[in-house]
């Protein structure tokens, strides 16, 4: 896990998001939501939230992909995108 990785398992952590289960994987952060969580709300507001938070963050920024599911959905958002991920979206 590198330290940008570590840092926003931190944050999201101390959050203290009732029900979601917040866990490293190999390329990102994935993040498991209650079912009855509204995935499309979620990625709408999903940069400006993710923008809010990463103020308290200091360390270099590196490519970070977030997984997100509720049990029935899932979505994938890339912070700090790299060449390949703006060439193949």
């Amino acid at each position: 896990m590198n330290p940008y990785q570590q840092k926003w398992i931190d944050v999201l952590t101390a959050a203290n998001l009732k029900d979601w289960k917040i866990e490293v994987v190999d390329d990102g952060i994935n993040i498991e939501m209650p079912r009855i969580t509204d995935l499309k709300l979620v990625r709408d507001n999903l940069p400006q939230t993710l923008a809010a938070i990463s103020l308290d963050i200091e360390v270099p920024k590196q490519r970070l992909k977030f997984h997100f599911h509720n049990g029935y959905e899932n979505f994938e958002y890339v912070l700090n995108p790299n060449d390949t991920d703006l060439n193949n979206g």
